[in-house]
């Protein structure tokens, strides 16, 4: 019997962001043709030991892709969860995206966010700063679904405008309002919302502690799991690797 982690079908995540990259891992599997429309998926032990996580963090990936209508879940004794082959956007009026473009915005974020939250970490914060950053922090808290993505635009932003340099969070407002326009593409997904909360908490924490390398990494880690998110609905495949089970383990 072949070794179901080696499996050609699905690639296994890697480390930090398990939700977001197996719903990248699935949809990838799909629109490659691997599973077919009306295909039903393999069973969730064999799946999860494919993707390298646990069947739990496989469970919330597959209910998320049901609410998108991606899948279909048919009860009884031929059932399963099968694939519906809908991989539309949310919104059909939009224009359809180049994925060189959605590849120029992820790496643009990946160098100019976490330099920003560096040299925020680095700075020293006034007891009015501070307070801004855990403000706009809460905010994007307890925004409900339909106004999270604005919030979340605030509060990285506000993260740059901790680190004193003007030029820097103009490009991050830039690269921000770049990767919105990609996000208004997907669907929102309540699991990767609550995962994002427990990041943004995390590059605040290190922020206020002055721990420049913590806020770099918490930056680069938030942003890795948008990246897999916008990779696999978009359908832009991130540059191959070597491929290793990957670690499920949650920020909590």
């Amino acid at each position: 019997m072949s070794d179901p982690v080696r499996h050609p079908r699905i690639r296994p995540v890697r480390q930090g962001n398990a939700f977001e990259e197996a719903v990248e891992r699935i949809l990838d599997s799909i629109r490659l043709g691997l599973f077919r429309r009306g295909e039903r998926l393999p069973p969730e032990r064999e799946t999860a030991a494919m993707l390298g996580i646990s069947r739990a963090t496989l469970r919330e990936a597959l209910h998320e892709l049901q609410a998108a209508g991606v899948l279909e879940v048919v009860r009884g004794r031929y059932g399963g969860t099968f694939v519906t082959g809908r991989t539309a956007l949310p919104d059909e009026t939009l224009p359809p995206v180049d994925p060189a473009d959605v590849e120029d915005v992820l790496v643009f974020r990946a160098v100019v966010e976490p330099a920003a939250a560096e040299l925020a970490a680095a700075a020293s914060l006034s007891p009015a700063a501070r307070e801004h950053l855990l403000a706009c922090l809460r905010q994007v808290e307890e925004s409900p679904p339909e106004d999270y993505r604005p919030a979340d635009a605030r509060f990285h932003i506000a993260v740059a405008e901790l680190g004193g340099c003007p030029s820097l969070v103009r490009a991050v407002a830039e690269v921000r309002s770049r990767a919105s326009d990609l996000l208004d593409r997907i669907p929102v997904l309540p699991v990767n919302l609550e995962h994002s909360d427990r990041q943004h908490r995390e590059l605040a924490d290190a922020v206020l502690a002055g721990d420049a390398p913590a806020a770099r990494a918490a930056s680069l880690a938030h942003l890795e799991g948008t990246a897999a998110l916008l990779r696999g609905f978009l359908g832009h495949r991130e540059p191959p690797e070597d491929d290793a089970p990957g670690d499920d383990r949650r920020r909590a």
